[in-house]
């Protein structure tokens, strides 16, 4: 059995690295892709994860295939293209180190996924199916999307959703909204950014917004990612602000993913109903996911930027022992 398997996007990030002497900027490529990222996440941890996307028969594509392979994702659902190109990603950062995206993909190799190249069967077989909305922007991807989540959701797999908004690949973000909503239906655990919020309720109050997207949606846990702030979290009546770590912050890219790949990795170890989580735990669970976020933006790139085990325990141990001694 499979402890996640994700479904969407992988892509190559070109990610700012200096400049030449001719002083034109250097770009260097970093395996990227919001459910790629979260696996990776997992896989670092040990768990057993499979990727279901397409990439393009290019070089980009099989750089992607075998860095997924080396951090031990099973990739044997990953389709390879001879008809479109593996998608690209220009990652332009501001001075404080956060990112903005111009994206090369009309079409990109992962929207053409169709849903007779997926194996359902080894969704039925995984504690958590994964899934984003970067998959939904196009056809048949957003199809093929929609009927994988369904199928977890019917054979009683946990979904996990992120809504990722990328405003420029979508050609109507009224169609955005609509789509989104489609995933948070299937949803039981959601990460979405204080953007993201205000994008898919027009409220910015965090207890308000959560509050009407659980319940709406019958989503079971619901966070919202407040960048070097934390993290606020929802779980039914269960809600709080949890904070952030500070860090160097090199690159922004991946925290979000690095986070849910943190918050799932925990709810696999505590292996119990989202429901019978107590405040304590969901709290810790944060804590957690709020460390592998604020480490991922330590380095360049995505998948290749996510901490250890061992690096988010130092992290955490140097919060408390700093507090002990103030």
């Amino acid at each position: 059995m499979y402890d996640v398997t994700a479904l969407g996007e992988v892509l190559i990030d070109f990610t700012p690295s200096g400049y030449s002497a001719n002083g034109g900027i250097l770009f260097e490529q970093n395996p990227g892709g919001a459910p790629a990222n979260v696996l990776s996440v997992l896989s670092k941890f040990q768990k057993r994860t499979r990727f279901i996307g397409k990439v393009g028969n290019d070089q980009f594509g099989a750089f992607l295939r075998n860095t997924l392979q080396q951090i031990n994702v099973d990739t044997a659902g990953l389709v390879t293209s001879n008809q479109t190109n593996t998608t690209l990603a220009f990652v332009h950062l501001d001075p404080t180190g956060d990112r903005t995206f111009s994206f090369y993909r009309d079409p990109g190799a992962d929207t053409t996924l169709e849903i007779e190249e997926v194996n359902f069967d080894t969704i039925k077989d995984s504690r958590i199916f994964h899934f984003g909305s970067l998959s939904l922007t196009h056809h048949p991807s957003c199809e093929t999307t929609l009927a994988a989540a369904s199928f977890a959701k019917e054979n009683g797999v946990l979904i996990s959703f992120d809504p990722n908004l990328r405003e420029s690949l979508w050609g109507n973000l009224d169609h955005a909204k609509e789509m989104m909503f489609k995933g948070l239906h299937l949803s039981d655990v959601v990460k979405i950014s204080e953007e993201e919020l205000v994008f898919l309720t027009g409220n910015s109050d965090l207890e308000k917004g959560s509050k009407w997207i659980c319940d709406t949606y019958q989503v079971s846990l619901l966070f919202i990612t407040l960048g070097g702030n934390g993290c606020y979290f929802r779980c039914g009546e269960r809600m709080g602000m949890v904070p952030g770590y500070e860090v160097n912050v090199v690159d922004t890219t991946g925290a979000g993913d690095g986070f849910l790949g943190g918050v799932l990795y925990q709810i696999l170890e505590k292996n119990c109903k989202i429901d019978s989580l107590s405040e304590d735990e969901l709290i810790l669970i944060a804590s957690f996911a709020n460390a592998v976020g604020a480490l991922a933006t330590t380095k360049r790139g995505a998948i290749l930027s996510m901490p250890t085990l061992d690096e988010i325990t130092t992290l955490v141990t140097s919060k408390i022992t700093t507090k002990e001694n103030v």
